[in-house]
């Protein structure tokens, strides 16, 4: 079986092609700049020299077809035809309530249109890339696999914000988390290298880039997470502020006449390490500046470990305890520096990890030390094969009950 995952962003669509039989990826790419004068496809089949493309791209459509006609291109194409593709999975950021993927239908499309309001970054573009398929490939399965899904186990108590009951139920205010995809992938792998059932295991799992959320996983199941009703909750962030004090935001409404919306672009796009440091979002940058005796990055990265610290710590006691700390996502996965300082000091644990072990990059890996009570892990994340494998479940389940 051959499944095609697609992650549509406004400008932008990635995507790979996977065998299923040995969950082997045939191709995977990039199309930029949707919308822009120039776009470009990046197209990188296994085995083969990647092949890049220029061309106008004025919509999702015109870039959906053009990743299918690389997939079957006389010389760096995977495919012989379109119809060798048994399903298509799209990563769709919010899902609201739901706990699981769905079959694409039209049920499914008002769902994702309806909670738009809630992720305007990320549904519509899914959507978009959605409907592009149902044009180009009728009658091929589609499934919208949900970032929120995983969080959806989380108690009443752990999802509850402290607002008047009826509020929250009239605009549907509550954490939902997000990353679950990434979380529940690294979970199921750390449960493997331990070789223990999931079930039995107490994990935090760390997904730390440019947008970062922390997990805790109790019996295979997401009990509570650092993002909220919306991303912008929990951890500080490459330009995300995360957790504060919420009567900030009137204060600065009060006091700069900000109106709403540029409070939301000060707060998602102004804030966090890069409104800290005054320099950059990227990490590695901050990294160079320190070493170099940069006092504000030094501050901001500081303020990045100190946050990602007290969520463990938190959900330490959460979980009553715990068997195991993932690192994941391009800085969790990237950066020795920002894992020992977040390990550092952790005694009451019992939690170490061994500096060799730790400079790893992109790889999996156990880097606790052999005296540590808890394992320590690497492992870098593989959302599009979740994807996958949950479209793969949807379309085996369509075959058998049309048989």
């Amino acid at each position: 079986m051959k499944i095609l995952v697609l992650n549509c962003g406004s400008s932008s669509v990635k995507y790979q092609l996977f065998d299923m039989e040995e969950e082997k990826v045939l191709a995977r790419g990039l199309v930029e700049r949707i919308g822009l004068a120039r776009g470009v496809l990046t197209h990188r089949p296994a085995g083969k020299e990647k092949m890049v493309q220029e061309s106008e791209i004025p919509d999702h459509q015109k870039a959906i077809r053009l990743v299918l006609d690389a997939l079957i291109h006389p010389e760096f194409g995977v495919l012989k035809k379109f119809q060798e593709i048994d399903g298509i999975g799209h990563r769709a950021v919010h899902g609201g309530t739901l706990s699981s993927s769905l079959l694409v239908d039209e049920k499914t499309k008002e769902v994702i249109k309806e909670l738009e309001v809630l992720a305007p970054l990320h549904n519509g573009p899914s959507l978009r890339g959605i409907e592009a398929c149902e044009k180009i490939l009728p009658g091929i399965p589609q499934v919208a696999v949900f970032d929120t899904a995983f969080h959806q186990s989380m108690p009443d108590y752990a999802y509850t914000y402290s607002l008047p009951y009826e509020i929250c139920q009239k605009h549907k205010i509550r954490r939902y988390g997000f990353h679950g995809t990434s979380h529940k992938y690294v979970a199921q792998r750390a449960a493997a290298l331990m070789k223990r059932p999931l079930e039995e295991l107490k994990i935090i799992t760390c997904h730390l880039g440019n947008g970062s959320s922390i997990t805790a996983v109790k019996e295979g199941k997401s009990i509570d997470t650092s993002m909220g009703f919306t991303p912008l909750a929990g951890l500080t962030m490459g330009t995300r502020c995360g957790d504060i004090d919420p009567a900030i935001v009137t204060f600065l409404m009060m006091k700069e006449d900000y109106s709403p919306a540029e409070v939301d672009e000060l707060l998602n796009r102004k804030s966090g390490v890069l409104g800290v440091s005054g320099l950059s979002s990227d990490f590695r940058d901050l990294e160079k500046a320190i070493d170099e005796g940069n006092d504000r990055a030094r501050l901001a990265w500081d303020v990045f470990v100190y946050t990602v610290k007290k969520f463990i710590g938190a959900y330490a006691a959460a979980l009553n305890g715990l068997d195991a700390l993932v690192f994941t996502a391009g800085l969790g996965e990237n950066s020795p520096r920002v894992r020992a300082d977040i390990c550092r000091d952790m005694d009451y644990l019992g939690l170490r990890i061994d500096p060799a072990k730790n400079e790893v990059h992109g790889q999996e890996k156990e880097i606790s030390s052999p005296d540590s009570s808890v394992h320590v892990f690497v492992i870098p994340t593989n959302e599009e094969l979740m994807i996958a494998r949950d479209t793969r479940a949807i379309v085996d389940s369509l075959r058998l009950h049309s048989v």
